[in-house]
């Protein structure tokens, strides 16, 4: 870990120069305290990223999991292409849905224009459990190009990986192969049961820009109000 030879983040926070038209000079030092605290911050992100890295090798994925993109059927193996990480987002659009997730769409939709940069270093791909048919239907009807969407047809990915019960959630995985053996890396584990209170259930890294965006205005993520498919 990098933290011990740190500078400390009041020093750090000492070397701020910026200053606003006509701030008082309240909002100066509460600004300064805040910056502080985003320092802190910024060093606990990287705390908690270097841990995740540093996770010890986690399950063999032993299973022959099958998927139908959009050009037919696709063994686990080669949604990874020629990289060794993949990513799996699974988004809520099962088939006892009428239309997708709000939520998942505006979150996948952040990813249209990155999926490029994205895929220089892993695999990114987009699984659910309706049809393919259905998939590619509102790919389309958002104007979407660049995400590889799958079905998982048989569920068998989805009650491993996503919800035993085969229950239309979201999900978010990491693979690695090395040397041929395919192993789950991270995932994302936080539930309703473990937010705090007053705020909407979330996990952490917020992978949604959506919502890094608003944290940084007055009016915050707010607690009613989520997406819509259309406005």
């Amino acid at each position: 870990m990098t933290s011990s030879i740190l500078k400390p983040a009041a020093e750090l926070a000492a070397t701020n120069i910026t200053r606003h038209p006509n701030e008082s000079a309240e909002y100066r030092q509460a600004r300064q305290a805040l910056l502080l605290e985003e320092i802190e911050l910024r060093r606990q992100i990287e705390r908690v990223a270097e841990l995740r890295r540093a996770l010890p090798p986690g399950g063999e994925v032993t299973k022959a999991y099958e998927f139908i993109g959009e050009g037919g059927e696709v063994g686990f193996p080669e949604l990874f292409g020629d990289k060794r990480t993949l990513v799996i987002y699974s988004y809520m659009f099962g088939p006892q849905r009428e239309k997708p997730c709000p939520m998942c769409t505006s979150f996948m939709g952040t990813w249209e224009a990155k999926l490029p940069d994205v895929e220089q270093r892993i695999a990114f791909v987009f699984v659910a459990r309706s049809p393919i048919e259905r998939l590619v239907a509102a790919k389309q009807a958002r104007g979407w190009t660049r995400h590889r969407i799958f079905s998982d047809v048989s569920g068998d990915y989805t009650r491993d990986y996503v919800s035993a019960a085969d229950a239309d959630a979201p999900g978010y995985n990491v693979f690695t192969r090395f040397d041929g053996t395919i192993r789950h890396f991270w995932s994302g584990e936080m539930g309703p049961k473990m937010s705090d209170p007053g705020q909407d259930p979330r996990g952490a890294p917020d992978i949604d820009p959506l919502w890094t965006i608003l944290d940084t205005t007055p009016e915050g993520r707010g607690t009613d109000w989520y997406p819509k498919l259309s406005y």
